[in-house]
């Protein structure tokens, strides 16, 4: 979304994306007009619905771009309501993991885009959401439960701020003396972790940035390499004079647990974890490292050894103001169900070692 001089307010779209979570109708007021929208995928039936509105990739898998090649193409697209359409029709069109089990979709019509701004907020909404991009365009005769502005979202988005909200004495088996901070954002309560592992000195720590991963982390899934990346790195932090985890609550590379699920769906039917992210309708990776800079400065933490081999990390903390003199490659064996996915990681998104 492009930014804008008027002020947003955050908590109007916090309300607005747990509305969406619920199912509920949310109305998007630009400078210009407004779209009231529902999320395909939590709604139940709704009968004053105008059109569908959907990502710009979606639209590129269903044969759309023929249709508004004078249009943005990054732009979501909105369609008109197929004949006879019902919710399990509209979700068949909304949920690329159904495509092999529905391939006979359309034709559709594309409607011309109103509110190019509040349909890009929607989608923005969406991830936020952890929702599949796609929604119901509902008419101005349905009332809805919130109201909320592009602003709000970009304010949503810009207003990472957080506070510390506990920390308690944790020994880990990694090391017993270890230190547990809980972070709190302000904007929508969601909670990050930072555990500080040794005793602190004027040295640079050993940091490594780890996002949620709870299929790895917790579940020992072998299709990542999340769960043996969190505990080496746990273990190298120990052996250095200190260290600090930061667990970012960024399931999926930011795109939330379920639609990291259909992600997994869609590389059990041949796309690479690049192309499934950005056929689902998101960004190849969509975290914000600016959180993880934050923690770091409440901590009073200027500068780290960063552990990792993604130098978008190094990148976002130094544009943070973080000082990476050194990154730590962290060195992870591959097996049969990941080994793909490590190898799309190295030549797609320029992990390296």
């Amino acid at each position: 979304m492009a930014p804008s001089s008027a002020v947003g307010n955050p908590r109007n779209a916090a309300r607005a994306i747990d509305a969406l979570r619920r199912g509920w109708i949310v109305r998007i007021e630009s400078a210009e007009t407004a779209i009231q929208i529902a999320a395909i995928e939590t709604t139940n039936a709704i009968t004053d619905i105008t059109g569908l509105l959907l990502s710009a990739s979606r639209a590129a898998t269903l044969k759309l771009v023929n249709q508004r090649a004078a249009a943005d193409t990054n732009l979501p697209v909105c369609i008109a309501v197929p004949a006879d359409m019902d919710m399990s029709m509209a979700l068949a069109i909304a949920d690329p993991t159904l495509d092999l089990r529905y391939p006979m979709k359309g034709p559709f019509a594309a409607l011309p885009l109103q509110d190019a701004v509040s349909a890009s907020a929607a989608m923005e909404l969406a991830r936020l959401a952890g929702l599949l991009p796609a929604f119901l365009v509902v008419g101005e005769g349905a009332v809805a439960e919130e109201i909320v502005t592009p602003e709000d979202v970009i304010a949503f988005d810009d207003s990472n701020r957080l506070e510390i909200a506990t920390r308690a004495r944790l020994p880990v088996a990694a090391n017993a003396e270890a230190e547990i901070v809980a972070f709190r954002s302000v904007a929508d309560s969601t909670d990050h972790i930072a555990l500080i592992i040794g005793k602190r000195d004027q040295t640079a720590p050993v940091v490594r940035l780890h996002s949620e991963c709870l299929t790895g982390d917790v579940l020992g899934s072998l299709k990542c390499d999340c769960g043996p990346q969190l505990h080496e790195a746990l273990h190298q932090i120990s052996d250095a004079q200190w260290g600090i985890l930061l667990y970012l609550r960024q399931e999926g590379r930011g795109i939330g647990l379920i639609n990291k699920l259909r992600a997994y769906a869609l590389q059990d039917q041949g796309f690479d974890t690049v192309d499934a992210n950005v056929r689902l309708g998101f960004a190849i990776d969509a975290r914000d490292f600016s959180v993880a800079a934050q923690m770091l400065k409440l901590l009073g933490v200027p500068s780290v050894r960063l552990l990792t081999n993604n130098p978008e990390k190094v990148a976002g903390l130094q544009a943070e103001g973080i000082g990476v003199p050194e990154r730590l490659p962290l060195k992870i064996a591959s097996n049969p169900h990941n080994a793909h996915y490590l190898a799309t990681k190295r030549d797609r998104t320029g992990h390296k070692l």
